[in-house]
C-alpha cells in the first residue's frame, strides 16, 4: 500500500518565519530517492538545497517556484509506501537502527554528540540553527531539548564570532563543539583557528591545551553551487597543531567524532553532505585518530581516498574486478595526520597507487600522499598518480557537476588506460 507524505517548508530557526522556493529539482511524476536533492529554497540567511525524506514518486507541488511560504507549511506531497512513510517522519531525538538495517551517518553523528554531552558536562555544542531547528541537514534534532540551552544553543550568523567563542570556551575549561554550516565559510574562522587555537599549546610551553572541535559540511554533488560545495581540506593541510578528520561510514563518523571531542587540541571534522543518508552498522567504539582502514583487499592496485571518494573507489573496484583487476581500497579516515604506514604496506603488495581526491589537483592532499609514497616507498612504485577535480570552480549544472567530480566511471577509465 502507498500513502502521501506531506513535505513542509523546512523549519530553520525560531528567528525566521518564511522562505521562498527558488527551484524544484524534481517534477510531479518523477521518482525520488531518499537523500536526493529535491528543492532549492532561499531564506534571509542562505540559499539551501533540501533532500527528499523518503523514496517515492513526487505527487504534487503545492508551492510553485518563486512563491513564499511560512516555515512548516505544506509545499509538496510525495507518494511512498506505508512503511517508508513512517520511517520518514520528522527526525527523532532517540538513537535507533532503521527497519531495513543500519543507522544513517547523520544519526551516527547525533549519537556521538549525545553520548559525549552526557559523558562529560564540559562538552557544549553550538552553531547556526543547530539547536531549535536541529541543523539544516537534520543532524542534531532533540539535543537542546535534552541538555538545555546552556549546553546546546543557536548563534548569530558570524563564523568569526562563533570561532572566537569556541576558542575562549576551550581555553577556560570547556570542550566546545562548533558547527560551521558549510565548510566554504571556514575561511571566516581562519584567524581564530590558525593564529590562536592551534598555537595555544605551543605558546603555553606545552602547559595548556585547546580542546575544540569544528564540524563542517563539505563536498559537491548536491547542486549547491560554487560557494557551498567546496572541499577546504587543502586550505588547512599545512597548519601545524590541527587534526583533519574525514569519515566515510556511519561507524567511523561516530567513533571518530567521539575521539575528536576527547582530543586535547583543535580538530576539524568534515562531513560530506552526500553521505548523510548512507547507512551502516554502528557501535560505541571510539576510533583512533590518524589510523587508516583497508576496506577492500587486492593485489593489483591500491586506491587511496576519503569520505565519498571511498564509496566511489569501492564501486570502481567492483567493476574493475570484472576486467581482472583486483583493487585494494584504503580509507584514510584522517587527513592530518596521514597514516603513511598503511599506505606503504599496501603499496609494497600492489606496486601501483592512485589517490582519489574530491578537490583541486593543485595543492591538494592527494599530492601530499604521493610525496610521502615517493619519499618512503620509491622502491615499490611501478606507477602512481592522482585522480582529482579540475582547477576550476564547481559547476551548478547537474551534468557539469557530475562530470567535474572524480566518480567511479573516471576511476575505472583511468585505471584501465594505465594497465
Amino acid at each position: 500500500m502507498s500513502e502521501l507524505l506531506e513535505i513542509g517548508m523546512p523549519k530553520l530557526s525560531d528567528s525566521m518565519e518564511e522562505a521562498t522556493v527558488l527551484a524544484w529539482l524534481k517534477q510531479p511524476g518523477d521518482r525520488v530517492k531518499r537523500g536526493e536533492p529535491l528543492v532549492e529554497v532561499e531564506t534571509d540567511k542562505a540559499t539551501v538545497v533540501y533532500e527528499a525524506e523518503a523514496d517515492g514518486v513526487l505527487e504534487e507541488l503545492v508551492v510553485a517556484e518563486g512563491e513564499t511560504a511560512q516555515l512548516g507549511a505544506l509545499i509538496a506531497r510525495l507518494r511512498v509506501d506505508e512503511a517508508r512513510a513512517r520511517a520518514a517522519a520528522p527526525a527523532r531525538p532517540a538513537a535507533a537502527a532503521r527497519e531495513d538495517g543500519g543507522v544513517e551517518l547523520r544519526e551516527a553523528i547525533r549519537q556521538a554528540l549525545d553520548e559525549e554531552l552526557e559523558r562529560d558536562e564540559r562538552v557544549i555544542f553550538f552553531g547556526e540553527d543547530v539547536a531549535i531547528a536541529g541543523g539544516v541537514f537534520a543532524v542534531t534534532p532533540g539535543l537542546q531539548e535534552k541538555y538545555g540551552p546552556s549546553r546546546v544553543f543557536d548563534t548569530p550568523i558570524s563564523e568569526l564570532a562563533m570561532s572566537g567563542a569556541a576558542y575562549g570556551a576551550a581555553i577556560t575549561g570547556l570542550r566546545p563543539v562548533l558547527e560551521i554550516m558549510f565548510g566554504d565559510f571556514l575561511a571566516l574562522s581562519m584567524d581564530m583557528l590558525i593564529n590562536q587555537a592551534t598555537k595555544y599549546w605551543f605558546l603555553s610551553g606545552g602547559g595548556r591545551s585547546c580542546p575544540l572541535v569544528i564540524r563542517s559540511v563539505v563536498g559537491a554533488g548536491g547542486r549547491f553551487g560554487a560557494i557551498h560545495s567546496q572541499m577546504p581540506v587543502s586550505w588547512l593541510m599545512g597548519v601545524t597543531g590541527l587534526k583533519l578528520v574525514a569519515p566515510a561510514t556511519p561507524a567511523d563518523a561516530k567513533g571518530l567524532l567521539k575521539a575528536a571531542i576527547r582530543d586535547e587540541n583543535p580538530v576539524i571534522f568534515f562531513e560530506h553532505k552526500r553521505l548523510y543518508s548512507v547507512k551502516g552498522d554502528v557501535d560505541g567504539e571510539v576510533v583512533e585518530l590518524g589510523k587508516a582502514n583497508v576496506v577492500r583487499e587486492g593485489k593489483d592496485l591500491t586506491l587511496v581516498s576519503a569520505m565519498k571518494g571511498v564509496h566511489d573507489c569501492l564501486a570502481a573496484a567492483d567493476e574493475l574486478a570484472g576486467h581482472g583487476v583486483e583493487v585494494e581500497v584504503i580509507d584514510l579516515r584522517t587527513l592530518r595526520p596521514l597514516d603513511t604506514e598503511t599506505v606503504l604496506g599496501s603499496l609494497a603488495k600492489t606496486n601501483r597507487v592512485a589517490v582519489v581526491e574530491e578537490g583541486p589537483l593543485t595543492g591538494g592532499w592527494a599530492g601530499e600522499v604521493l610525496a610521502l609514497v615517493m619519499e618512503h616507498g620509491l622502491g615499490d612504485v611501478d606507477d602512481a598518480w592522482r585522480i582529482t577535480t579540475p582547477n576550476a570552480p564547481i559547476p551548478y549544472s547537474p551534468p557539469l557537476e557530475d562530470a567535474f567530480l572524480p566518480g567511479p566511471e573516471r576511476i575505472v577509465r583511468e585505471v584501465l588506460q594505465r594497465r
